[in-house]
């Protein structure tokens, strides 16, 4: 009995933690997405990133902008699925991460490979056409990350705000294409992100759809003067 009362006692705790465990919450998913860029760092300074440490940065930037694009689309779900309605408090911060994770993937290929070599950088987009898949990503991030506050919110309203910021599910199906178009052969890691991405989208889906049906069944029927009954569906 004592048990069952500790794990009721506990359950509102995880629901509605207080402001300072929020906070703290916070504080260690920020420095969690940062300690990536802190190995990279050491590694950079102990040359222990192997015989090509450009090419080593480059793609674990990329490989975390996608990582935290499909964490920040997993929080929705997690939410509906454990009632933990705080856990929208990070996708916010989760999505400027995953956004500044590309913008750093993106300057890893502009200054450390291509050195700004503008011409280089031109016919290397025409004879691979990832980097274009990319780079449209992460100027469809751009208007996300800079509306991502709620300043933005009130100025573009809640509906557009929202429309605007369902191209993530559009910029998280280019991060995928553009990954699994560099590695060519070795797809798995691609196809394992392809897979949660598909899910994420497919429970999506089926949420939108069980919603549309629940809206049919509670339509109220109404009897016009010729007797005709119409049914009123709720917008």
């Amino acid at each position: 009995m004592a048990s069952i009362e500790r794990e009721q006692a506990l359950k509102p705790s995880l629901r509605t933690p207080p402001a300072a465990a929020i906070t703290a919450i916070k504080l260690l998913v920020f420095l969690l997405c940062l300690l990536p860029a802190l190995q990279l760092l050491l590694g950079w300074q102990a040359d222990t990133l192997g015989a090509n440490p450009v090419e080593t940065i480059t793609h674990a930037s990329g490989t975390w902008t996608l990582r935290l694009l499909l964490i920040t689309l997993a929080v929705t779900p997690l939410r509906r699925l454990t009632g933990l309605h705080w856990l929208l408090r990070l996708r916010r911060m989760l999505g400027l991460f995953a956004f500044a994770w590309g913008l750093a993937h993106f300057a890893t290929y502009l200054w450390l490979d291509q050195f700004f070599d503008w011409g280089a950088i031109a016919a290397d987009i025409l004879k691979r056409p990832f980097i274009t898949v990319g780079f449209a990503a992460l100027v469809l991030m751009l208007p996300l990350a800079l509306t991502s506050n709620r300043l933005a919110v009130r100025r573009l309203g809640g509906r557009r705000w929202q429309a605007l910021h369902r191209s993530t599910y559009a910029i998280a199906i280019l991060g995928v294409v553009h990954f699994w178009w560099l590695v060519k052969a070795d797809v798995l890691e691609p196809a394992i992100y392809a897979l949660i991405l598909a899910a994420l989208l497919g429970v999506r889906a089926w949420w939108r759809e069980l919603e549309r049906r629940r809206q049919l069944a509670a339509a109220v029927p109404q009897v016009q003067g010729n007797g005709r009954v119409i049914r009123i569906v709720p917008k």
